[in-house]
């Protein structure tokens, strides 16, 4: 069974009042360390960061995903690929884990009918 490994970001926002990406706030030889430490530590998890699509007010993931009925529900891998409920997160980490280590996935919830 593979395990997954989150960080949940911090509550800051930058000037704009949007609120940076973690690879904003983290340099890549940080993140390069925080990958050699996830390995380390829990060397059967995924190390995945969740963010928000800009514009969404919370993670509705946390318990249990909650939408209207007449909402939808996306996850991105790297910003560009919908993420398929077919492949299994070892097979999506493989395919489209980032440079650093880090699966980076961010969800969206939209309108489905108009």
């Amino acid at each position: 069974m593979l395990n997954l490994y989150t960080r949940h970001p911090p509550s800051s926002t930058l000037s704009t009042g949007s609120v940076p990406t973690f690879k904003e706030r983290r340099p890549f030889y940080s993140r390069k360390m925080d990958i050699e430490d996830i390995r380390r530590q829990q060397p059967g998890k995924v190390p995945l960061i969740i963010e928000r699509f800009e514009g969404e007010r919370a993670l509705p993931l946390m318990d249990r995903l909650h939408l209207h009925p007449e909402q939808t529900f996306f996850l991105m891998a790297n910003e560009n690929s919908v993420v398929t409920n077919s492949m299994s997160l070892a097979q999506l980490y493989q395919h489209e884990k980032d440079e650093d280590g880090f699966l980076y996935l961010v969800y969206a919830s939209h309108p489905a009918f108009g």
